[in-house]
């Protein structure tokens, strides 16, 4: 069935169906991918969908000679690419829009099949590149500079934003095609060849990104042009494949979507060689449940963020805040909530939960209940693996635990659906506790005042690179930039001027009169 499900789902998506020893074209190194196919054990990663665990591919992991030879032609693609002009650049994103949105079904199954995301966050995933490109395409016409007053006579000051050269692009699992479309839709536009090293646990859909950036291509003006066939590259493989992209010199930028430690191996390594960075790191995000708070709306918006993707997004809620006068009421709403939450399959419609990417991320879950335990928290509901059928995959009931926010086990992410709850007396009591953690991406605070939102909203409110009123703490447009503070990496990508981390800024002078005055009055007569 499992087998079936791929061939149907790749055949809608125009990939050669899914049968041993057959080819995936537009993989590795813009070579071919064999899955299920030859004899080298040493350098090929297996694919296991997260639903049942069962197997579902197996790929040629690709060297480190294959990220030389990428980013080779990535080099001679970027030599032609940033002389096309910017909106013809946006036509291309167009075309991509435009068969996204033709097999929007089939690429949001695949996310299904790998990433184990119910059916609606998966179209919602697919809907989020389509969204971006859109937005890259405009902004394709809007690559603007300022004009800077001068000191001098008869001189014009300026500024241009120039494309900057092949992005690599490291992405997580939870995201296997929105994250990088971030990145690669507005690259492109400002000019940038993109190389991805996509988690090795979803490597299929990044397949199938690359087959549609392919046909698109197909269908456009470039198509005779064979530097346009390595605007976008995939290379498969491990954390080796993604510490040898962050040490190339011939990428000026490298954009790292994933945990702390591998943020901070990478800025290290981007920094050694005084290349440019792009951090989506650990998110720990909390909401405060003011006095006032409407809480109908707040109770939809916690179970969502807390449980949505399973506890699988950075931007997930982990830590609620309510005040005193609402604890125990808002404590009986969300553990009924949770109660009544079902769990299974992710391709069964009338499922909100799927199961967790792996047996690692249940091992992680069960050992921070345990710590949590140990620390002083109780167990309200949840925490349990649920059999589904005998089913191989890693479905878990959602967890609450009762705990002081300041307990250790809080300060760490765990990518789970663990929501820990904690009480408060004042506002500045659990703004204190809100911003102690060293993560800082996302926040929310649910109240009907004014003044506690825009205290909220202020510098002396929430820390986070994010920061709402009355909604949840997932969930964002890609009109606005997406990022946090602190360990979180301090990278924005997504929407507003987030494409200035894809160019360079050039600051020009123009002398149009007949004398030289120098800048800050300086006399030098010669």
């Amino acid at each position: 069935m499992k087998t079936q499900a791929l061939m149907d789902t790749f055949d809608s998506l125009g990939l050669t169906q899914y049968q041993q020893d057959k080819v995936f074209p537009g993989g590795v190194n813009g070579r071919a991918i064999i899955v299920n196919a030859g004899a080298d054990k040493e350098n090929r990663l297996a694919v296991t969908s997260p639903i049942d665990g069962e197997k579902i591919a197996d790929f040629n992991c690709a060297s480190s000679a294959d990220v030389a030879d990428t980013v080779e032609k990535a080099q001679q693609a970027f030599q032609y690419w940033r002389t096309v002009p910017a909106p013809k650049r946006g036509d291309l994103v167009r075309l991509i829009a435009l068969v996204v949105r033709e097999r929007k079904q089939a690429l949001a199954a695949l996310i299904t099949l790998e990433m184990g995301k119910t059916v609606q966050e998966s179209l919602g995933e697919v809907q989020e590149w389509i969204d971006i490109a859109e937005f890259a395409v405009g902004l394709s016409r809007q690559l603007y500079g300022l004009t800077i007053a001068t000191e001098r006579p008869e001189h014009r000051m300026m500024e241009q934003w120039h494309p900057l050269g092949p992005v690599g692009v490291i992405s997580a699992f939870n995201f296997p095609m929105a994250v990088w479309a971030w990145n690669s839709m507005l690259g492109l536009v400002c000019g940038d060849p993109v190389i991805w090293k996509p988690s090795e646990k979803t490597p299929l859909c990044a397949l199938a990104c690359q087959q549609v950036v392919m046909e698109a291509l197909a269908r456009s003006e470039f198509n005779k042009i064979p530097e346009a066939e390595n605007l976008s590259h995939i290379l498969v493989g491990d954390k080796h494949i993604g510490q040898a992209l962050a040490r190339h010199p011939g990428l000026p930028l490298i954009s790292a979507t994933g945990s702390v430690p591998m943020g901070k191996a990478v800025a290290q390594t981007v920094g050694a060689r005084l290349g440019r960075h792009l951090l989506e790191l650990g998110g720990n995000n909390a909401m405060i449940v003011a006095p006032s708070a409407e809480l109908s709306l707040a109770i939809r918006a916690i179970v969502f963020s807390a449980v949505g993707t399973t506890g699988q997004r950075c931007t997930s809620l982990r830590r609620l805040l309510v005040h005193e006068s609402l604890f125990d009421q808002v404590c009986e709403k969300v553990t009924h909530a949770y109660q009544q939450v079902s769990i299974g399959d992710p391709r069964d419609e009338n499922n909100i939960i799927g199961p967790l990417i792996d047996e690692a991320a249940l091992q992680a879950m069960t050992h921070a209940i345990e710590k949590a335990r140990q620390q002083g928290g109780t167990v309200i509901t949840g925490g349990e693996r649920v059999n589904k059928g005998g089913s191989g995959g890693f479905y878990v009931k959602p967890c609450l635990i009762k705990i002081d926010l300041d307990a250790p086990v809080v300060k760490a992410e765990t990518f789970a659906p663990i929501l820990y709850l904690d009480q408060y007396s004042d506002l500045q009591e659990a703004l204190t506790k809100h911003n102690n953690v060293p993560q800082g991406l996302s926040s929310a605070i649910f109240t009907e005042s004014s003044r506690e939102a825009e205290l909220f909203l202020s510098a002396i409110g929430s820390d986070c690179g994010i920061a709402n009123v009355n909604i949840g703490t997932s969930g964002a447009e890609i009109g606005g930039a997406f990022g946090g503070e602190k360990e979180t990496g301090g990278g924005r990508e997504s929407g507003s001027d987030a494409w200035k981390n894809y160019m360079r800024r050039s600051t020009n002078t123009i002398n149009y009169g007949k004398d030289l005055p120098l800048a800050q009055g300086i006399k030098f007569d010669i």
